[in-house]
C-alpha cells in the first residue's frame, strides 16, 4: 500500500528528459510510490500545448494533480495536494 492511499489523484508529469527537475520530481514520486504518467513534450508538440493551456507556462516540469497545476518541483504544494508526510 502506497503512503497516498487508494484515493490518490491522476498525476501527470510534463517534462522533457534532459531537465533535471523534471528528473527529481519523477524520482521523488518513485520513492513515495505515487503512481504518475510521464508525459515528454520534448516529443510531443500536442502534449506541450496541453501544458501551456492548462499553466501558463513553457518551463518544465509541470504537474498535474488531480486538476491542479504545480509549476516546478514544488515539494511543500506536491505534498499538500498528494497528502505526502
Amino acid at each position: 500500500m502506497s503512503s497516498t492511499g487508494p484515493t490518490q489523484p491522476r498525476v501527470i508529469v510534463f517534462s522533457t528528459p534532459t531537465c533535471t527537475y523534471c528528473n527529481a520530481v519523477k524520482a521523488y514520486f518513485r520513492q513515495k510510490g505515487v503512481k504518475f504518467r510521464d508525459v515528454d513534450v520534448s516529443r510531443d508538440p500536442a502534449a506541450a500545448r496541453d501544458m501551456v493551456r492548462r499553466s501558463g507556462q513553457q518551463g518544465v516540469p509541470v504537474i498535474d494533480i488531480g486538476g491542479k497545476i504545480v509549476v516546478g518541483f514544488d515539494k511543500a504544494k506536491i505534498d499538500s495536494l498528494l497528502k505526502l508526510k
